[in-house]
């Protein structure tokens, strides 16, 4: 059992590996060492616009405006084997077959297998939800489009294969790569507030003015932003950042808006003029509400401490030699333990009661789609990304951030980044122990998981991280 550690706030510089490009050649009479021609590491950068229409259904309502536009965006790296693709998307989560169609869509485009693509929403609350399985239940009982629009999440997903197609055209070498990480000050806080007896006595959600909630200390968290950058010798040619927590400053009026991460990223795109992806790490219970009190002024003082971690993690950059060789993929399947909540009687009479509440009858659809997908076999596909001294874990759901700082300590010598909400099928997964903790995070309506789900995916990220 994982048991609540305190917040890790590592100065630990990046780890720079160089490798020597000089080998005795093979067929050499000699010792004498030739230079040694390695294939290059190409990347293709795409971006796709992901912006609903005034009058789609966002997260909980529809949208009313368009603060700033959101997106969909990646890169494709291409080694010695078939192509990878990583993608972030600004909506509130991507699940089931929604899923599964992103992956396919996007392998088809990059010429290479779903298991070598990764889809991650960076979890925006007045952004779009995309779960087909869930919409075809929800539409058997006349509640199609109620949750989300099923032609345009295809649509969006057919212009972002359509860009991953053009990008790979002018797929450009890389070099060298980059790793710089910083501290990101006063934006993440955990959401759950323990008492004397070991169970939540507060929830500290993404906006606060509870004075109890403000005075409380950060919690468990990784404060640190990592930051991964692609070069063409010296001309940088896209940056990757990761860190972990709910993107929330205010929401649920169908203001559409990347939020603060995206408006940070946004900041940062146009002061490097270099593409910016970011991905969200394991923040199910990790939040801005220690440090937000759901005004447009702490969005605009959020969206700065972020930039600003960026920026310090880019100024940080430490870069080494890569080459093809340097890439490795390596994929671990599981079954995840589903909660005993997830009941196909009571979940199919709840969905079809055209009487009960509809926010119920909606949830029962997405539980109805996993729970289908998981009597039927369905694995969860954990994926890690290796690049030089570069780990990246791709994760399904709603992770407590616990397995980010897990995953770090089973490789302390390299930069561990891990990206979360893949899969969103899942809702939150927590550690064993929260389940016993009580909460919003572990409550049947909010995890779709039990708590023998922490062993599982510890396991899997032991196996990756080998």
């Amino acid at each position: 059992m994982l048991k609540t550690a305190k917040a890790v706030k590592s100065t630990r510089p990046a780890r720079v590996i160089v490798r020597s490009p000089f080998v005795p050649h093979a067929h050499s009479l000699s010792c004498t060492p030739l230079r040694l021609h390695l294939p290059p590491l190409r990347l293709a950068v795409f971006t796709a616009d992901a912006t609903p229409e005034i009058g789609m259904p966002v997260a909980y309502v529809t949208a009313r405006s368009i603060t700033d536009p959101l997106s969909a965006r990646g890169v494709v790296l291409m080694g010695e084997g078939k192509p990878v693709v990583l993608c972030a998307v600004d909506w509130i989560g991507i699940g089931n077959g929604g899923h599964d169609e992103w992956r396919r869509g996007l392998a088809e485009a990059a010429g290479t297998t779903m298991d070598r693509v990764t889809v991650h929403t960076l979890h925006q609350h007045d952004g779009v939800r995309c779960d087909l399985t869930a919409e075809e239940l929800l539409a058997k009982h006349g509640l199609g489009g109620t949750r989300m629009d099923a032609a345009f999440c295809r649509r969006v997903i057919a212009s972002t294969a359509t860009a991953v197609r053009v990008a790979i055209k002018t797929a450009k070498p890389v070099t060298q790569l980059g790793i710089g990480e910083a501290i990101v000050e006063k934006v993440a806080s955990n959401r759950r507030i323990l008492g004397p007896n070991g169970r939540v006595i507060l929830g500290r959600m993404s906006a606060s003015r509870d004075p109890k909630a403000k005075e409380a200390d950060e919690g468990t968290i990784d404060p640190m932003l990592k930051l991964v950058s692609f070069w063409d010798g010296e001309t940088p040619l896209v940056c990757l950042t990761y860190y972990a927590t709910h993107p929330q400053s205010f929401y649920g009026k169908g203001d559409v808006t990347a939020e603060f991460v995206g408006l940070a990223r946004t900041q940062r795109e146009t002061a490097l003029n270099i593409p910016h992806i970011h991905f969200n790490g394991a923040s199910g219970n990790v939040a801005a509400g220690k440090y937000n009190d759901g005004t447009p002024e702490a969005r605009v003082q959020l969206t700065q401490r972020m930039a600003d971690g960026m920026k310090h993690a880019w100024e940080a950059t430490k870069k080494s030699p890569i080459t093809a060789r340097d890439l490795d993929w390596r994929i671990e399947r599981v079954r995840l333990p589903l909660a005993a909540s997830l009941n196909r009687e009571t979940l199919e009479k709840t969905l079809a009661d055209d009487k009960a509440d509809a926010r119920d009858r909606l949830n029962a659809s997405t539980k109805l789609a996993l729970l289908y997908r998981t009597e039927a076999g369905h694995e969860f596909e954990l994926t890690r990304l290796r690049l030089g001294s570069v780990n990246v874990l791709h994760m399904p759901g709603e992770l407590f951030v616990e397995y980010q700082l897990a995953a770090q300590q089973m490789k302390p010598d390299a930069t561990v980044c891990m990206a979360a909400y893949g899969d969103y099928a899942t809702g939150y997964i927590g550690t064993e122990i929260a389940y016993t903790q009580g909460g919003y995070e572990v409550q049947t309506s909010s995890s779709n998981t039990a708590p023998q789900v922490e062993k599982v995916l510890m396991d899997a990220m032991r196996r990756l991280l080998e």
